[in-house]
């Protein structure tokens, strides 16, 4: 039986980024992931559907790592600005709030980075360790827990053993599963659309998104000129959506954004959409076990917090875990893993709850609601300082960040 310190299910953007945080430590690590594995990508190729809003907390992880360089080295697209405006202001008077990183000292606010491009950057500097074993194709299908360490059934018939294994592995993990720990959280009556459009007018390297009624409508800025489309609504409008011709679905489209970057000029890419949901895992951690990620906490994704925030739960659990190794003690220990789930858990909570009520109170169509709404916008937007205090939150430069999240002195 193989042994290991360290054995991480999933070999996504935050389990790779674990195991990048782990691999110059001394420990042995292992990766197990089932799902083919992004091999390259060339300029030609089109953009993924799937992008993540990488706030700045997020980049100095990545940069910590060493995996920032292979992100910027295929394409990364920032954005300096924020436009955030209500379609569902009363008597035809929409509440806004802009956000701009000149204010605030930054050069950006954060990046557009297609999905693959994050997880093919670090896999390339994850195989860079000599101390970390990447076992694909390969899937967890049972495990005990001992005194000393956590033995591990794989579907390929192997087993192995850790001091430490961690789910990384998505919404629907099976290691929380096989730990039996329960969920709570609901379904939106939402699907988000995903796609890229050419518009127009210039985004000019600015995020905008409009709420509608239906949900949050939001325009992606990519280096090319490009928007990525995320558009959440009604499960039967987003199915409508995706069954439309290109010219009667980009027509809809620029209708539902106002014409705000003109003429939606073409829709070179597929488009695909997707249920949404919250959820929340009861406990982060078991005995020898812990959860990061989607396998903790899933999300709303108006704001585009998820995998940053997934991110985080990777900085901060390898912090502890190397502070204890470091120590001589024992990295899975209760006190070790307390320690993660009690730095990680609250702040997830917050954001989880603030994101649920932005979607609750903007998809709430009783008129003095909306006048609240849209007045607490518009004064927002005025009170700079309150502002600031906002947009610095959300991009990573405040709170109880791991030291890898944290700008160098």
């Amino acid at each position: 039986m193989t042994g290991y310190d360290v054995v991480i299910a999933g070999a996504g953007m935050v389990g790779a980024t674990l195991a990048c945080a782990l691999g110059s430590s001394g420990l042995r690590v292992a990766v197990l992931e089932a799902q083919p594995l992004p091999c390259g990508i060339t300029p030609q190729d089109d953009y993924d559907l799937r992008v993540s809003a990488i706030t700045r907390a997020s980049q100095r992880i990545f940069t910590a790592l060493g995996a920032w360089y292979g992100m910027t080295a295929r394409r990364v697209s920032p954005f300096r600005e924020m436009h955030v405006w209500d379609a569902g202001g009363p008597l035809g008077i929409e509440g806004e709030i802009h956000f701009d990183s000149a204010e605030i000292g930054e050069d950006t606010l954060g990046h557009i980075i297609e999905n693959r491009v994050i997880q093919l950057a670090l896999l390339e500097r994850m195989r860079d360790f000599d101390t970390v074993d990447l076992i694909n194709p390969a899937s967890l299908t049972a495990f005990t827990v001992g005194p000393e360490s956590v033995c591990l059934q794989l579907d390929d018939g192997r087993n192995i053993k850790a001091r430490l294994l961690v789910g990384a592995d998505g919404a629907e993990s099976k290691v929380r599963h096989l730990a039996g720990i329960t969920t709570r959280g609901w379904t939106y009556a939402q699907k988000a659309l995903v796609t890229t459009v050419k518009t127009e007018l210039s985004h000019h390297e600015t995020a905008w998104q409009r709420f509608l009624p239906t949900g949050p409508l939001a325009f992606l800025p990519l280096c090319d000129g490009r928007c990525s489309i995320v558009w959440s609504t009604a499960p039967e409008q987003a199915d409508a959506l995706l069954a439309m011709p290109e010219a009667q679905f980009l027509a809809g489209l620029e209708e539902a954004f106002a014409g705000k970057l003109g003429r939606m000029i073409a829709s070179p890419g597929p488009r695909a959409a997707f249920p949404l949901r919250l959820q929340h895992a009861t406990a982060y951690t078991a005995p020898r076990l812990a959860l990061i990620g989607d396998a903790a906490h899933t999300i709303h994704p108006l704001a585009g917090q998820g995998v940053n925030l997934g991110l985080l739960d990777a900085a901060t659990l390898a912090e502890v875990v190397l502070d204890a190794h470091r120590a001589g003690k024992d990295i899975s220990s209760p006190t070790t893993l307390r320690r993660y789930e009690r730095r990680r858990k609250g702040d997830n909570l917050a954001m989880m709850a603030a994101m649920d009520g932005f979607k609750r109170l903007f998809g709430n169509n009783l008129a003095p609601l909306r006048l609240l709404r849209n007045a607490g916008l518009n004064l927002t937007n005025a009170a700079t300082p309150v502002k600031n205090l906002i947009v610095r939150h959300a991009m990573g430069l405040s709170g109880d960040l791991p030291k890898m999240a944290k700008a160098l002195n």
